[in-house]
């Protein structure tokens, strides 16, 4: 008896707490859309800056 009542006990103990706030799934799914939509914005960001055609000109002569 007394090791079944230990046993509830212990279930008891490690049971989750509904007071305790957890992300879940709408959280890690609101965390994958940040993470797709950063590596799309950087895909973008690359390919515009393959398009930019950067020659510097010389400095004219100082006076």
């Amino acid at each position: 008896m007394s090791a079944s009542v230990n046993l509830v006990n212990l279930a008891a103990d490690l049971a989750v707490d509904d007071a305790k706030v957890t992300p879940g799934l709408l959280g890690f799914v609101v965390f994958a859309a940040l993470g797709v939509a950063t590596w799309f914005l950087a895909k973008s960001m690359n390919r515009q800056f393959k398009k930019v055609d950067f020659v510097e000109e010389p400095e004219g002569p100082k006076e």
